[in-house]
């Protein structure tokens, strides 16, 4: 198996799919053509017999430094050996037509021997495809699949996949282009290394050239910024919430799931940070998918979709596979998509409203008006049920205080966009649906706030903590200023966090396990920034700023963060990228910069009257 660390991966893609290059210059894991297909290399989630790509020197394992080339996607990974210095620079041109997999070998001081080794395996590692090598191209073939290698060195083929070692000298470039397409193609693809490099680098330059950021943690910002968009779904506009499937929240245990679907929660939380740093394309793509995803039966809207808006995503086991440090099971697909998850139409309507507002939408709540009559019926009729909540608990359904505060905020963005007249509405209408409003919140001060616990819960009637409390103010369901916000703060920020970062619930408690899952799990990334977001809301900036800069020390040497982190052995856990931690970047920088940050702003604004 692997003996890389989950942060000792670099990501690379093309807006379409991604890859993970390890450190020791092995890509682990692609899937083609698209982020959900199956993968080619797998080594990731089993050993070197499911797939994988190296390039590196000759006997060496680990690379001597890394970084992006600035502000861009692609990678470049240095060696200093006895012989000389080198570099290997990996990309996925997001203007190919086709996938397509970059990798260029450059000579920088000496002649240093290299190795490469390129073994794929299609269906998540389970089949060896049938291999052939023609003039100037090497031809992987499994049922639907296609993958040329194109390449100036010369390449043996051997059993499985192919090899070759080769000398690269100073001022000299090696190049290697894997493209997939169909096996029923019958002329091989264009390949050329130089004009992808170039165009790769223009995209993402000019991308990032449209940032209105221009606070003290740019770097930092830009290259979540970088992050989110490379996990968005150019011909479509979904957002994903992870490039990766099962990586493990504790190794060698059960909580491996497949994060390479639009989780509409999820996306919400991306579209804020690009709203907030003046992306304002990417928010609009997203809210056009979201229309042509629901478009013929809103009132079926599900809280998770395929890539291409595909409802079933049905869960299974990749048994041939050993997972990642051992962790299995292996899964792909998700049955979460079929769970009730109370949260999320509210933070749809919040996001959809959001992004109208940034970009001076006049019709507003017009312009989707069967979504948004489509949504906040699904409230209406749900909202005081019980269900699994944001952390999509596979345990018995509760009634979880952040649902219902999403339920809230739904009816209240309905509420204002009517009195702003953004929305059509009678007044008795308007009349009930404040009255809704205040029912819920009224229960929701009630019931959710427990006063020997001095905070707001996870759920009525227990006293289990959750980092989702934090969350009240952002969406203007309490101000900072509250006493029980300042106390829920101190009490989560005393009680549910290790080495100072916060988890997102306490697994164990009240007598059962949560979420239905065995096992524990590190500390989740994206609840400390929010912990750094409430800190500074109840006036404890310096001690925010602290926390924000610990977090970002957490990413790893190419600024990438997962899902969680484990404080005491310092590793990366869950799948990697993670959207969600990503978001906590731009965000809480964007806050505690004093910057333009208009979603926020507002809502702060609304909470201060909340109360």
């Amino acid at each position: 198996m692997t003996t890389q660390q989950i942060e000792d991966y670099a990501l690379i893609g093309d807006l379409r799919t991604a890859a993970l290059v390890g450190a020791d210059g092995s890509i682990d894991w692609l899937s083609l053509p698209r982020f959900d297909s199956p993968a080619v290399f797998a080594n990731l989630l089993g050993d070197e017999t499911n797939g994988s790509w190296v390039i590196a020197p000759a006997g060496r394992d680990r690379c001597t430094h890394r970084r992006y080339r600035a502000d861009t996607l692609a990678l470049e990974t240095e060696w200093v050996t006895a012989e000389g210095r080198c570099r290997v620079i990996d990309l996925i041109s997001p203007t190919a037509c086709e996938a397509q997999v970059t990798r260029v070998v450059e000579g920088v001081v000496g002649e240093v021997p290299m190795h490469m080794t390129l073994t794929p395996r299609m269906d998540y590692g389970s089949i060896t495809p049938v291999l052939r090598t023609t003039t100037g191209h090497a031809v992987a073939v499994a049922g639907p699949d296609m993958l040329w290698l194109h390449t100036t060195a010369p390449v043996e083929q051997v059993a499985g996949g192919w090899v070759t070692d080769f000398t690269i000298g100073a001022g000299q470039r090696v190049s290697f282009v894997l493209t997939h397409t169909s096996s029923t193609r019958t002329g091989a693809p264009e390949a050329d290394a130089d004009a992808a490099l170039a165009a790769t680098q223009t995209f993402w330059e000019d991308w990032v050239s449209r940032s209105t950021y221009t606070g003290p943690w740019a770097e930092a910002v830009t290259r979540s910024l970088i992050t989110l968009k490379a996990l968005t779904h150019a011909p479509g506009g979904g957002i994903l919430a992870a490039a990766t499937t099962s990586l493990p929240e504790q190794l060698g245990g059960l909580r491996n799931w497949d994060y390479r679907y639009s989780w509409l929660r999820d996306a919400t939380f991306t579209v804020q940070a690009f709203l907030a740093t003046g992306y304002l394309d990417e928010a609009q793509a997203w809210r056009e998918w979201l229309l042509r995803t629901v478009a013929a039966d809103p009132e079926r809207i599900q809280v998770m979709y395929g890539i291409d808006g595909a409802r079933r995503l049905p869960e299974q086991t990749l048994e041939w596979l050993s997972g990642y440090a051992g962790s299995t099971p292996v899964r792909i697909g998700n049955e979460a998509a079929t769970q009730q998850q109370n949260d999320v139409w509210g933070e749809v309507l919040d996001a959809l409203g959001a992004t109208a507002a940034a970009g001076g939408d006049a019709d507003g709540v017009h312009a989707d008006a069967a979504l948004h009559e489509a949504l906040l019926d699904t409230i209406e009729r749900t909202w005081a049920d019980p269900d699994c909540g944001l952390w999509e608990v596979r345990g018995p359904r509760r009634h979880f205080v952040h649902s219902k505060v999403m339920a809230w905020v739904g009816v209240d963005r309905v509420v204002r966009a009517i009195e702003d007249g953004r929305a059509d509405s009678s007044a008795g209408r308007l009349e009930r649906l404040r009255a809704l409003r205040d029912t819920i919140r009224n229960e929701v001060v009630r019931r959710g706030y427990s006063r020997s616990r001095r905070s707001f819960t996870q759920s009525y009637g227990s006293a289990r903590l959750d980092a989702s409390a934090l969350l009240l103010p952002r969406y203007g369901f309490l101000p900072w200023s509250d006493a029980r916000m300042v106390a829920t703060v101190e009490a989560i920020e005393r009680d549910l966090t290790d080495d100072g970062l916060v988890r997102r619930y306490a697994v164990r408690g009240d007598g059962a396990n949560v979420d239905g899952i065995h096992g524990e799990e590190g500390v989740f990334v994206a609840c400390s920034f929010w912990l750094a977001d409430a800190l500074h809301g109840i006036g404890r900036t310096g001690e925010a700023t602290a926390l924000f800069e610990r977090l970002l020390s957490l990413r790893n040497d190419v600024g990438l963060l997962s899902e969680e982190y484990d404080p005491t052995s310092g590793r990366h856990l869950g799948n990697t990228p993670q959207a969600f931690s990503h978001a906590g970047v731009v965000t809480t920088a964007v806050l505690l910069s004093d910057a333009r940050y208009p979603t926020l702003e507002s809502r702060l604004e609304v909470a201060e009257g909340a109360a």
